[in-house]
């Protein structure tokens, strides 16, 4: 596994702050052990600050965007205030995946008889290239064990990567609904609408669940649960264009909104 001694300018990272003073608060970088970065007073907030400490206090965990490196005085400039919410969100979720997928890495070790700097070089190294991260890699095989193989991936070490990945990724899901008002105007209407709704249940994907429950005569509520947003969002779509369809060909209308009506 390389790893690089300092971090690049531009690059954001997690750090603990060490120690706060009048003129500034130096920061122990979490991902690069032994580094100490240094945040001016000017980079710690927009706008005068009065009081450093009202915004930054010892021991707190922080995300500051990288602004020079000197590695022959070993001193890296910081920025706090540079770093917006969004940033600092995805950046921690990004840094708690690392340290995850490094413990999840050395799981799959032990078994094989392996240092953990074997596996990166046998293969840790590559599934980084191809998915971008490790955790990414676990996360993707605990989606779908066979994504691996499918992606031309093989050796000893497949088995308990995939187990790894089994036991201890959770893949996240999400929902979304939406309210319905079917009508039809033909006498045996009810089979119609039963139809359309049978087939809107149905989805070309394994991982998606749709569900249609009754309100109440001529209202229902549809829900969508997916792997995330986008897909939940396509589907919901396709969902409702097949009730539409049916209805429009059996002298029926549909009505779709996101939020209940009044």
């Amino acid at each position: 596994m390389i790893k690089r001694e300092y971090p690049e300018e531009g690059e954001l990272v997690v750090g603990t702050v060490a120690k706060v003073q009048n003129f500034g608060a130096f920061v122990s970088l979490d991902e690069y052990p032994g580094r100490e970065g240094f945040i001016h007073i000017a980079e710690i907030a927009t706008g005068w600050v009065k009081r450093i400490r009202n915004h930054i206090k010892e021991k707190q965990k922080v995300v500051c965007k990288v602004l020079s490196v000197d590695t022959e005085k070993d001193h890296v400039d910081l920025s706090l205030k540079r770093v917006n919410e969004h940033q600092k969100r995805d950046k921690i979720q990004e840094w708690k995946n690392k340290k995850k997928a490094q413990k999840l890495i050395e799981m799959v070790a032990k078994p094989l008889g392996k240092t953990v700097d074997q596996c990166y070089k046998e293969f840790a190294q590559s599934l980084i290239q191809k998915y971008g991260s490790l955790y990414a890699a676990f996360e993707e095989c605990a989606y779908d064990v066979d994504s691996l193989k499918k992606e031309g991936f093989d050796g000893d070490w497949l088995k308990e990567f995939e187990t790894v990945a089994k036991g201890n990724i959770s893949i996240p899901f999400v929902e979304i609904k939406g309210y319905l008002e079917v009508k039809s105007w033909l006498p045996n209407g009810i089979l119609s609408i039963k139809d359309a709704l049978s087939q809107a249940e149905k989805s070309e994907f394994e991982d998606v669940e749709i569900t249609i429950r009754y309100l109440g005569a001529p209202h229902y509520i549809i829900s969508v649960k997916a792997p995330d947003y986008k897909i939940a969002e396509d589907e919901m779509k396709k969902a409702v264009s097949r009730i539409e369809a049916i209805m429009k060909s059996n002298e029926g209308e549909l009505s779709f909104h996101r939020k209940q009506e009044e």
